[in-house]
């Protein structure tokens, strides 16, 4: 470990949580908004919404203990290949599958996901920082953390309004792969 912040593993853990956390924001938001788009109906974009937030309630108090029994970088790896699956399954499946079911299951996963990232995320700190680093690490952490939840939804809003939701679907994908092969290489 060098004597600085920013080591190799730790840039490429907070490249990875970046990618995953803005990816999962933007992808969360123009979902819902693509179902509102469709069906016009706020009633059904509510409920929809409040379906999503299932797994992370469930899986939030699971995801700590899950990180710390686990290899930190392969829950990382895990979940963005899985993640980089969804969203492309989502994209095949649209045309063909209730888009409304589809939509749900597809939230009820991503929000899930995001849920047990986090956790391995910063569990991995200890591993990648020396112990005078933990505090500004945890910072950088945190912050990346909020700046998803604060600028994801913008950012999926402008995306889908200018795009569309496939190709958003489909860079969201291979933004997701990519993070992930990208963790593969934190020792």
């Amino acid at each position: 470990m060098s004597n600085t912040l920013f080591t190799r593993d730790f840039t490429l853990v907070i490249t990875g949580q970046i990618i995953s956390l803005f990816g999962n924001a933007i992808i969360r938001f123009a979902l819902p908004l693509y179902l509102l788009n469709q069906t016009g109906s706020s009633a059904l974009f509510g409920t929809v919404t409040a379906l999503a937030f299932i797994p992370s309630i469930l899986l939030s108090p699971v995801g700590g203990i899950i990180a710390d029994r686990i290899n930190k970088r392969t829950i990382m790896v895990v979940l963005d290949f899985f993640t980089a699956l969804i969203i492309a399954a989502f994209a095949l499946l649209l045309s063909s599958v209730d888009f409304v079911t589809l939509i749900t299951v597809t939230l009820m996963l991503l929000y899930g996901i995001a849920s047990a990232y986090q956790p391995s995320v910063s569990a991995s700190i200890p591993a990648l920082v020396k112990p005078d680093y933990y505090v500004q690490a945890n910072s950088v952490i945190n912050t990346i953390n909020s700046f998803s939840s604060l600028i994801g939804p913008i950012l999926g809003g402008i995306l889908y309004s200018f795009y569309g939701l496939m190709p958003l679907l489909w860079i969201s994908t291979a933004c997701f792969f990519l993070s992930a092969v990208m963790e593969i290489f934190i020792h």
